[in-house]
C-alpha cells in the first residue's frame, strides 16, 4: 500500500510531532472528509506501507527525527516557489527551503526528493522572466540534490477565486514561453522536467507529462517492483497514485492565496486549535458516534524470490 501525507495538507511543516507519534504507535485514523463520522484505521507497519510519500513546502521540523522511519520507503515532494508574504504568508523564504532540501537529500538520497515549481501565476509583479530567473536559480541551486522538477500552472478552484480574487490563468502564449525556457534550463542543469496535469501541450519541449506520482516513479524511488492497480482519480486525467491520504482539509497554515485545501483562515485557525499531537487523529480525537472502517491493507511489493523464471 501507498500511504499519502500531503494531498490535503502540509503535515511536515506543521504536524510533524502528531506523525512521528503514529509512527511510534504503528497505526493512524483518517476522517472520511465527505462522510465525517466514517473514520478510516490504517496500520502503519513497512511491512504493509511499501512506501510513504510527502508532499511539503517545508520539510525542516521532520529532518531531525528522520531516523524513526528509516525502515519505510520514502519519496518526497518539496515545493519552492519565488512568492512573497502577500501570497504565501507562513512559507518559510527560498534560501531556508534550499537549505532543508539539501539536507534532506542528503538523508534520503536524491532519488527519494523531488522539487516541485508549483502553481506558477503571473501578474504584474510575478512576470516571465521574474519567474524564469527564479527557475534558474532554485534549478542550478538543486541540480545535485534532485533528479527532477515538477512544474504546473494556477488552477482557478472556487475556493482560490473566493481567496485570491485578482488571480488569473495563465494565458497559452505565456505556457508556450515557460515551458521553452524551463525545458532549457532543466536540460543545463541534468534535470527532467516535468509537468502536473497540464496535458500535452509542453510535450514539445522535451518536458514529461506522464505523471509526477505514478507507480513508475516510486518503483524508481523505491528500487522495487510494484503489482498495484491504478485507481482513476474523479477529477484528475493522469495515473498518479493519490489514494490513502492521511491529512485533513483546512489545516494547513502556511495561508498561501492559490490553496486549493483550505476554505478560509478562520476556518484553519479553529482547526489548528482542535490539534492534539497525541490523539491517533489530525483534528480532534474520535468520537461515540465514529464509525472505525479497517481499511484492508497489502504490499504490493513484488519480490524478486516470488517471481518463477522461465526455463524452456
Amino acid at each position: 500500500m501507498i500511504i499519502n501525507t500531503g494531498l490535503r495538507t502540509d503535515i511536515p511543516g506543521f504536524f510533524s510531532k502528531w506523525f512521528y507519534n503514529r509512527i511510534e504507535e504503528e497505526y493512524v485514523y483518517v476522517r472520511n472528509p465527505y462522510y465525517k463520522s466514517q473514520v478510516f484505521h490504517y496500520k502503519l507497519n513497512p511491512e504493509l506501507v511499501d512506501c510513504i510519500i510527502f508532499c511539503t513546502k517545508n520539510p525542516k521540523p521532520m529532518l531531525s527525527n528522520l531516523d524513526k522511519i528509516s525502515e519505510f520507503n520514502q519519496f518526497w515532494f518539496v515545493t519552492i516557489t519565488p512568492y512573497k508574504k502577500e501570497i504565501e504568508p507562513n512559507v518559510p523564504s527560498v534560501n531556508k527551503v534550499i537549505k532543508s532540501f539539501k539536507e534532506l537529500s542528503s538523508q534520503t538520497g536524491k532519488e527519494s526528493v523531488s522539487l516541485r515549481y508549483d502553481p506558477i501565476l503571473i501578474n504584474d509583479k510575478y512576470t516571465l522572466d521574474y519567474h524564469i530567473e527564479a527557475f534558474e536559480k532554485i534549478a542550478s541551486s538543486l541540480s545535485d540534490h534532485t533528479s527532477e522538477i515538477i512544474i504546473s500552472f494556477i488552477d482557478l478552484y472556487e475556493k482560490t477565486k473566493r481567496n485570491f480574487p485578482q488571480a488569473r490563468e495563465v494565458s497559452k502564449e505565456e505556457r508556450l514561453i515557460i515551458g521553452k525556457e524551463f525545458s532549457n534550463i532543466a536540460r543545463e542543469n541534468n534535470l527532467i522536467l516535468k509537468t502536473c496535469v497540464e496535458g500535452k501541450e509542453l510535450d514539445k519541449f522535451g518536458i514529461d507529462s506522464s505523471g509526477c506520482m505514478t507507480k513508475e516513479v516510486i518503483e524508481r524511488a523505491i528500487h522495487n517492483k510494484l503489482d498495484v492497480r491504478v485507481k482513476k482519480s474523479r477529477n484528475r486525467p493522469c495515473d498518479c497514485l493519490l489514494n490513502n491520504d492521511i491529512g485533513e482539509y483546512n489545516t494547513c497554515n502556511h495561508g498561501c492565496l492559490y490553496c486549493y485545501a483550505n476554505s478560509n483562515k478562520q476556518l484553519v485557525k479553529r482547526n489548528f486549535k482542535r490539534h492534539d499531537p497525541d490523539s491517533p487523529i489530525l483534528i480532534g480525537n474520535i468520537r461515540e458516534e465514529d464509525e472505525i472502517k479497517e481499511i484492508n491493507q497489502e504490499s504490493f511489493l513484488i519480490h524478486e524470490d516470488t517471481v518463477q523464471t522461465k526455463l524452456f
